[in-house]
Parts: structure tokens; C-alpha cells; sequence
């Protein structure tokens, strides 16, 4: 069983969700995991789930576990199974059931849509062969893309 005292007294994450809690610009904390279920989770992922779980445990909020399930060819119900298993295995529980990226992705491309409308987003419609020119290499630095 988790216990409150167990996490570090202060970072600069906890700063920021007390001061938000206390001037009354959030009433709660709700954070999320959103591993992509394309494989078995590795160390970061447990820093990672340790972290959202963690300050939604110590602030008496809620964390989603959410999968970011937006490549059908990589994905498999095993890994997403396993990810479940390991969330719980480290002692932590989501908020309500799993969620997927892919339930909502029409939502998620009228926001992209409507960001691009707005001019806060663009479609860089750079080749493949483009891209890896702009991207350049460990010795030589990239351009931006002209978009």
C-alpha cells in the first residue's frame, strides 16, 4: 500500500500544482499515462506512471490511463494487457475505465483542423527525402522547414 509520506516533499512539478490548487486556478489535479500498447513498458515508463499516478495519488486526484492507440499496425491487446498489469503492479489504479486515443480521433482531427484554420498549426508537407535533408545530421545542423 502507497503512503502519502513516501514521495519527495517538494519539486518544481509540486510548486506549480499548489500554487494552481491554492490561487484557485484549478480546483483538482487530473493527470494521465498514455503509453503507445506497440510494446512491454521499460524503466521510464515506470518514472512516468510513478509520476502522474503519484501527484493525482498525493493531491487527491484522478489519473487516466490512456492509450495513445493511433498506430493499428504496431498495436496488440497483450501489450495493452501487460500495461495494465505493470500500472497495477506498481501499486497504482486509473480513473474509471482505459481509454483510447482512438475512440475519440475524429475529435482529435477537428481540433487539429481547427488549429489550422486558426494559424496555430500547419501540415508540413516536406518529402521523405526533404525531411531527412532538413533534419540534417549529428555533425551538421538542420533548416526549418519552409512551412
Amino acid at each position: 500500500m502507497l503512503n502519502k509520506d513516501q514521495f519527495a516533499d517538494n519539486h518544481f512539478i509540486r510548486t506549480i500544482i499548489e500554487e494552481d490548487l491554492k490561487s484557485g486556478k484549478h480546483e483538482a489535479i487530473q493527470t494521465r499515462f498514455p503509453p503507445e500498447p506497440n510494446g512491454y513498458l521499460h524503466i521510464g515508463h515506470a518514472k512516468s506512471i510513478c509520476l502522474n499516478f503519484g501527484l493525482a495519488y498525493i493531491y487527491d486526484g484522478l489519473c487516466n490511463l490512456r492509450f495513445d492507440d493511433t498506430n493499428p499496425e504496431k498495436e496488440n491487446d497483450e501489450y495493452v494487457n501487460s500495461i495494465k498489469e505493470d500500472v497495477e503492479w506498481l501499486g497504482f489504479h486509473w480513473a474509471g475505465e482505459p481509454r483510447f486515443a482512438s475512440n475519440y480521433f475524429d475529435q482529435l482531427y477537428d481540433y487539429a483542423v481547427g488549429l489550422i484554420k486558426d494559424g496555430k498549426a500547419y501540415v508540413d508537407d516536406l518529402t521523405p527525402e526533404e525531411m531527412r535533408e532538413y533534419r540534417g545530421t549529428l555533425t551538421e545542423a538542420g533548416k526549418n522547414s519552409p512551412y
